[in-house]
């Protein structure tokens, strides 16, 4: 008899990409599982179809909503059978999604994979170690979530509501996760949490981060291991020396430092202040001095004046972030900021300020990218697209930096998943052209 076949279609950060995968790991034991791209919106040959929802922002749920509809549309239409929602946005407004939206079986928060089993009568793992997850993303890559919530109380963030408090993975288990997913073929790992910095402090009374990464180094078929999401404060600068002198740690660290403005960082509850995070900044790059550096911004804040974006604008100048996005504010219920602080800048001025920021960011990019010409680089090759391999460097994270491209005719015999010396040989904003070596 044919197997059922559930599809999953997941919008958001790579942190429901992993929930997603965990789900589709535990299903596959009865159904025939495939990941849909949001921009797939199609659902042929699909009995079930299960969205894995965002709720951080407003395009975010916008996002989500809009896709729900179009899923429920099918549903009416009799294309698809059953149609499942859960994450973030499930979790927030699920009485009123559930009014609004009733061509949906049922909405499930985080959380709550169990409940999701139970409703598919799938039996869960003993141990679900013992399993390869079923990952979304090319063989050669993926994501491993070290810990779920987050503890920071950042005035204007509903993570800690939507997701509870910081909870670390036990080390053990994920060290077993990345030996397993490293026997069965995948070479890089991009270490993600809400906040990498934190990791450990809650089940080891101490921030483990480096000794995590010092651990997963050693395993045999790792080749490169990448941070994410860090936190300016208490980050665990034992980890640059690891990055220094251990060829599998990337020199790369997206550290969100959101502004600069000392009462803006003030009123967000951040924690850091200017002076602490370009202080951090510098140890950064005199520890590191290749490190690239991602970060983001948050502009529109309630009573950010336009000293405060001169300043932000000077010191993206200054510190020459490698890789930059710049969200809006929008405020969300039940954070501190939407209670205590009036939204008082018009959309329009904080769509000028974040396309100043930006503007600014451009620039620097193309100016860091012109310098890599000439330079031999490592790259892992991702994907065939026209006449292009396309591959990455150490530096540029999957989907969200910039790719290497190499023309199939100057390499003929690359193969997608294994790793190059390439030179780079021209470059664009966002992408690097280049030669076998």
């Amino acid at each position: 008899m044919k197997k059922k076949t559930i599809a999953i279609v997941t919008l958001g950060c790579s942190k429901n990409l992993v929930d997603s995968e965990d789900l589709a790991t535990r299903i596959a034991q009865k159904y025939d599982v495939v990941y849909f791209n949001n921009d797939d919106q199609y659902a042929s040959d699909v009995d079930i179809v299960i969205i894995n929802t965002c709720g951080f922002i407003l395009d975010a749920k916008q996002e989500s909503i809009d896709t729900i509809i179009y899923y429920a549309n099918l549903k009416t239409e009799g294309v698809i059978k059953k149609l499942f929602v859960f994450g973030c946005l499930s979790q927030r407004y699920k009485e009123d999604l559930a009014k609004e939206i009733p061509e949906c079986d049922e909405f499930f928060g985080v959380n709550t994979l169990k409940d999701i089993l139970d409703r598919l009568d799938v039996e869960d793992f003993d141990n679900p170690c013992d399993h390869t997850r079923l990952i979304s993303t090319a063989k050669h890559t993926t994501y491993i979530k070290i810990a779920e919530g987050c503890n920071r109380k950042c005035s204007f963030c509903a993570i800690p509501y939507i997701r509870g408090n910081y909870i670390s993975r036990p080390m053990e288990e994920i060290i077993e996760e990345v030996k397993l997913l490293a026997s069965n073929g995948t070479k890089e790992f991009n270490l993600i949490a809400q906040d990498l910095s934190y990791y450990g402090k809650d089940l080891y009374h101490d921030f483990k981060l480096p000794e995590l990464v010092e651990q997963l180094a050693k395993i045999d078929g790792v080749h490169w291991i990448r941070m994410h999401y860090t936190y300016p404060n208490n980050f665990p600068l034992k980890t640059l020396d690891l990055m220094k002198d251990n060829p599998k740690v990337c020199h790369y660290l997206d550290i969100p430092v959101q502004h600069i403005s000392d009462h803006i960082l003030s009123d967000m509850k951040r924690g850091h202040t200017k002076a602490e995070t370009v202080a951090l900044i510098k140890k950064f790059r005199e520890i590191v001095p290749d490190i690239t550096l991602r970060t983001s911004l948050l502009v529109g804040f309630p009573g950010e004046t336009e000293e405060d974006i001169d300043e932000l604008a000077e010191f993206i100048k200054e510190a020459k972030f490698d890789r930059l996005g710049v969200f809006q504010y929008s405020e969300e219920e039940g954070t501190y900021s939407a209670e205590h602080f009036k939204d008082d800048v018009p959309e329009e001025v904080k769509q000028e300020r974040a396309d100043r920021i930006m503007s600014i960011q451009q620039r620097i990019s193309l100016q860091l990218n012109v310098a890599k010409i000439g330079k031999t680089m490592e790259i892992i090759i991702d994907r065939q697209e026209a006449e292009f391999w396309v591959g990455r460097t150490m530096f540029d994270s999957p989907e969200v930096d910039c790719e290497v491209l190499v023309k199939i005719s100057d390499a003929p015999n690359f193969e997608i998943g294994n790793f190059y010396n390439v030179e780079i040989t021209d470059v664009q904003e966002f992408d690097l052209f280049a030669k076998p070596v």
